[in-house]
């Protein structure tokens, strides 16, 4: 495991860490529709998800053993298990390579252990992720969270895709389907993927910003990169017991390649950890479906009803 910082909060989780996938072959595909009217198909059934203040969450199986709650996070970077799931599915923890330390405030967290994950299903008992992937192991998590998955790591090679109005998640195949910078659908956008595992994309005042699907901000920005007129004041309490404060200013116009949000609600952070990036949450994505197609490095927003 690389080196890296791991940053989470409640609202928002803003993690770099390298992690591993295997896929198995030979798995049953459903077909479905992907932007730009091309059927594809799906090696994962739909998954339902719930919009809360903590996330989007799905009800998750390991081994047979739960039901879980996990939080499905793209700004996570890598993946987060409470030690009562370990014990439950009865999981074999390993110690890191490399202690994981960090946090969205300065009250950081740590995890010198982690645990190999196979034999996830999401949404239903019955609904498999093919292969398996490595999650951080961390004594508990808030609420009725039992545990982060970042979807780039829990589906890889596979692509998958964000309907949030709809509330599901759908796991597509990059071997029959890739999004294309020219294939833009309607009134809607196809932009690089900047980065390694989480996805970041160019603003086109060319600043980077993080899609992520863990904060429930519209966008964010740290108190480096944030205006400096404060409306009002909210806390945000991290996983590391630290504190966050946010203060909304006026709404900002974004720019992310061919589509342009007016009126975004915009937060500006303090307190926060160095190196936080501008984050664009829910509050802003909620009107798209989202593809992320980590083979062609590619993230298609397209409007949804």
């Amino acid at each position: 495991m690389s080196k890296a910082k791991l940053a989470i909060a409640l609202s928002t989780l803003s993690v770099a860490l390298v992690a591993w996938a295997i896929p198995i072959k030979g798995v049953a595909h459903q077909t479905v529709q992907q932007p730009g009217a091309v059927r594809v198909s799906e090696p994962v059934a739909p998954i339902r998800l719930r919009d809360e203040a903590s996330g989007l969450l799905a009800s998750g199986w390991i081994n047979g053993a739960g039901p879980f709650v996990f939080a499905i996070d793209t700004g996570a970077g890598v993946s987060l298990i409470s030690r009562s799931v370990v014990e439950r599915a009865r999981l074999q923890a390993t110690k890191s390579r490399r202690p994981l330390v960090g946090g969205l405030s300065t009250s950081p967290i740590s995890s010198d252990q982690e645990t190999r994950i196979a034999g996830l299903a999401l949404g239903r008992r019955d609904n498999h992720v093919p292969g398996s992937f490595s999650a951080a192991i961390v004594g508990n998590l808030p609420g009725e969270i039992d545990g982060v998955l970042d979807p780039t790591d829990v589906f890889r090679p596979f692509g998958y895709s964000f309907d949030l109005p709809n509330r599901e998640l759908h796991v597509f195949d990059t071997a029959t389907y890739r999004l294309r910078l020219n294939n833009v659908p309607p009134d809607g956008a196809v932009v690089r993927w900047v980065g390694n595992d989480r996805p970041f994309v160019r603003l086109g005042d060319g600043r980077l910003a993080l899609i992520d699907t863990g904060s429930g901000f519209g966008l964010a920005l740290n108190e480096v990169t944030g205006a400096n007129h404060r409306r009002s004041g909210n806390k945000t309490h991290d996983l590391g017991g630290g504190t966050v404060q946010s203060h909304k200013v006026a709404p900002h116009t974004v720019n992310i390649g061919a589509l342009v949000l007016n009126k975004v609600p915009t937060d500006v952070l303090t307190g926060v950890a160095p190196g936080t990036p501008i984050i664009i949450g829910r509050r802003a994505l909620f009107p798209f479906r989202i593809t992320f197609d980590p083979a062609s490095r590619l993230i298609a927003f397209e409007p949804t009803e």
